[in-house]
């Protein structure tokens, strides 16, 4: 629970055990030394609370930035428009025959003014971020990539380091057969037989893996029942021990592992190409870490790390410079997911560290940490375009609302015409943001070899 070891870890008279972890076997006299806030899971759930209050407040919108000075600049252009225009006619600044046969100098000033206040439009900048957001956090979903909140999308499209925890996340997470090697002529489903009737009196993961295995060459049968073993003992530390019928010779060997999960080369590899470096941190042994992180092609490991220093690598990284994502699934990745910019995760994984992430990977795929950074860019590349469109349309369209072009050409923008512009704005900026509901992921990600778990 708190290293992450895929095997059971042998514990003998003195050493220390982690209080919700699971006794496989045997019988264990247990003092308690650290109880309360002094518990493993106490200091995880506080390493998780104080991070979270320490926190930055989400940085403040850009829209809500220049909407504090847009309103009031506008104002005053409008203002400013009615005032030049009523002095330019009051002192003949300008020709009479600009005046229209309807109205006079004032009114001709106060059409310039009230166009200049109808037309300029802060709306088209508020829609910009939340309604990109809105779509994006919905394809999101639709993907199976649960993102919590326009701040995670913000935070996605900006990451450039993922740190990986190993079991339950680059791995199953649970032992499985990858290979067999008869050392006799025998058939396999008659070896699995009787190897499953040495195993399915204990209560070890492997010995389970070994059974799950054994019933797919009983895959008609519901409930196989295995040859009766004899003199069956569980050896803590070591196995089972039972005899039988094999002549009381070596006919086999077994391969277990806990396998990468399928494709996950393939993501590293993807995730390179995108400029995004990959970092396994786990609490396993080395020897374990090294093994899987050369099979799946990631260069630097942090092997026997303990939450709070998952969570300790992630602040350096981000004090080096770089934006981080975390990806897990268990209670001890908790405090490193909320200590990067990103925490991602697994669906799969525990309440603690779902609740914890800021996006969560609903189908369990690796494949999808690539799905939430490029929705994430393609999100904020839309809102960069709704802030150009909005801030383009404003820039070109009061100048002509307060009458630049009327002394050249005569063309002046009455409110109405002014009132509609600024409607379409609005509309065209949730449009464009509408457009994301097209969003595909890469195309990468479609021609993915996701190989399944090989076994022999």
């Amino acid at each position: 629970m708190i290293t992450g070891e895929a095997q059971p870890v042998a514990k003998r008279k003195g050493d220390a055990v982690i209080g919700g972890t699971v006794n496989e076997n045997g019988v264990l006299h247990i003092k308690a030394t650290r109880v309360g806030s002094e518990s493993a899971l106490s200091q995880i759930v506080r390493l998780v609370v104080e991070s979270a209050q320490m926190a930055k407040a989400p940085v403040q919108k850009f829209a809500d930035r220049i909407s504090k000075f847009f309103v009031p600049l506008v104002i005053i252009l409008s203002f400013s428009t009615w005032l030049a225009w009523f002095l330019a006619g009051k002192f003949s600044g300008y020709p009479k025959s600009w005046i229209p046969s309807s109205m006079d100098s004032f009114q001709l000033a106060l059409q310039f003014g009230i166009s200049v206040m109808v037309i300029a439009c802060p709306c088209a900048l508020g829609l910009a971020t939340p309604t990109a957001v809105m779509v994006g956090t919905g394809v999101g979903a639709s993907q199976g990539v649960l993102i919590k909140g326009g701040q995670a999308l913000e935070s996605a499209h900006k990451v450039n380091c993922i740190v990986f925890d190993k079991t339950g996340t680059l791995t199953i997470g649970k032992p499985v057969v990858v290979n067999t090697r008869l050392l006799k002529t025998m058939v396999l489903r008659e070896f699995y037989e009787l190897v499953a009737a040495t195993e399915v009196n204990s209560e070890h993961p492997v010995a389970k893996a070994i059974v799950e295995y054994a019933k797919k060459f009983r895959e008609d049968e519901e409930n196989p029942a295995w040859p009766e073993a004899q003199d069956f003992k569980s050896i803590t530390g070591h196995g089972v021990k039972a005899i039988v019928p094999i002549d009381g010779e070596l006919v086999g060997v077994l391969a277990i592992s806990d396998p990468l999960k399928p494709g996950a080369g393939e993501v590293i590899s993807i995730l390179k190409s995108m400029k995004v470096r990959s970092i396994m941190v786990t609490g396993d042994n080395w020897g374990t870490a090294n093994s899987i992180a050369k099979e799946v092609g990631i260069d630097t490991i942090i092997a026997e790390a303990k939450p709070e220093h998952k969570a300790e690598k992630v602040k350096e990284l981000q004090a080096s410079g770089y934006i981080v994502a975390m990806v897990g699934d268990g209670i001890n990745d908790s405090p490193a997911l909320v200590a990067a910019d990103v925490g991602m995760a697994i669906g799969a994984g525990t309440d603690i560290a779902i609740e914890a992430a800021d996006i969560v990977l609903m189908k369990s795929n690796l494949e999808d940490v690539i799905t939430a950074i490029d929705l994430s860019r393609k999100t904020f590349l839309r809102i960069r375009l709704n802030y150009f469109w909005a801030l383009g349309y404003n820039l070109v369209g009061i100048p002509i609302a307060a009458g630049v072009l009327f002394p050249f050409t005569g063309f002046r923008l009455p409110p109405w015409i002014a009132g509609a512009a600024m409607a379409a704005s609005s509309v065209s900026v949730v449009c464009c943001s509408l457009l994301l509901k097209y969003y595909k992921r890469p195309q990468r990600l479609d021609h993915l070899e996701i190989r399944g778990i090989t076994v022999a």
